[in-house]
């Protein structure tokens, strides 16, 4: 049987602790611009209550890091709430910092001042109408709102799909952080743990920075990175790479896929993926998946072996291609 946890998230909601998160807040009035010059996306327009996901590069279009930026209110502040991997903002604020000449821009970490929840599952939005009382409108992914949630607590809502499932990112100061989970649970939602969050990430395909990606990563082969990507804004670190991979060569020369294990045990994260005896790959992350029934991963394949079905070596132990992402969230039960 798979945890209680993991079968709420696909049945009905789980709410999981993510207030490790990583948060900035870049304010001022050159803010967005700011951060639209040397970020792969389209920071510039961002309408208040609007978000996007978003890499900082160096020039070769490494991923240096990992961003969600949302435009938000502070007060009577327009600022840019800047979200990145966890132990990772302090090297963000510098890296930000180095770009900075006479800009109007102010740069502040956040992450110890709020915490975080993830809703996630099919009826996530019921459990969220249920805890502020009011009915939820139809977000896009990362748009967001504020509400109030937990008694009197002002929570910003954003709408992410980060585990495969419907999903909602609740923010709320720190000190409120217990009022808002006690609310969300007893809306409904079951509280999720660190080991079923991993699950439901490797299984949805979502990579995270310092696991699945690092600096020596050309962007574009990261999962769905296209979508942090705009091809309309200008320059930016990173760009003529980017460019070029789509207009010259069409594709990549790797892609972050997921792979099934065939033969029962674990696929050893790290594993060299090999294909007639030639290296074709790399795994990065592993879990056993109570909806595929035994072992799964992800990982970097070379494009000749990214057809789904083929089978690779992970190390000495047999895969199958499995394509992207991994597994597709269709409503059915968790072990089915």
């Amino acid at each position: 049987m798979p945890p209680a946890d993991y079968a709420a998230a696909l049945a009905s909601a789980a709410v999981f602790d993510s207030s490790d998160a990583a948060r900035l807040v870049v304010s001022g009035p050159d803010a967005p611009q700011f951060l639209h010059n040397i970020s792969t996306n389209d920071v510039k327009n961002l309408p208040l209550g609007g978000g996007c996901e978003l890499y900082f590069c160096d020039a070769r279009a490494k991923a240096l890091f990992v961003g969600w930026a949302y435009h938000v209110l502070l007060g009577d502040r327009h600022a840019i709430w800047l979200e990145t991997t966890p132990g990772r903002g302090e090297a963000l604020l510098k890296h930000l910092d180095r770009f900075l000449i006479a800009e109007a821009v102010e740069l502040e970490d956040a992450t110890a001042q709020f915490a975080q929840f993830h809703l996630a599952g099919p009826t996530a939005a019921a459990v969220l109408a249920a805890a502020i009382g009011d009915a939820v409108p139809d977000l896009a992914e990362f748009q967001h709102m504020e509400r109030a949630l937990g008694g009197d607590a002002a929570c910003q809502v954003r709408r992410r799909d980060l585990l495969g499932v419907p999903g909602y990112d609740v923010v709320c100061r720190t000190e409120r952080a217990a009022a808002v989970k006690r609310a969300l649970a007893a809306a409904g939602a079951v509280v999720g743990t660190p080991d079923t969050w991993e699950i439901l990430r490797v299984e949805a395909g979502t990579p995270v920075y310092g696991v699945d990606i690092d600096e020596t990563r050309f962007v574009m082969e990261v999962g769905n990175a296209a979508r942090a990507v705009s091809y309309a804004k200008g320059c930016f670190p990173g760009q003529e790479p980017i460019v070029m991979a789509r207009d010259r060569a069409g594709r990549v020369n790797r892609q972050f896929l997921g792979l099934k294990g065939l033969a029962g045990g674990p696929v050893p994260p790290d594993a060299k993926l090999t294909r007639d005896g030639q290296e074709v790959g790399v795994v990065t992350s592993s879990v056993d998946s109570p909806r595929l029934g035994g072992p799964l991963a992800v990982g970097y394949v070379h494009w000749k072996s990214a057809e789904p079905g083929t089978q690779l070596l992970a190390d000495a132990q047999p895969v199958e291609v499995l394509g992207y992402p991994p597994i597709r969230f269709t409503g059915g039960s968790p072990g089915g």
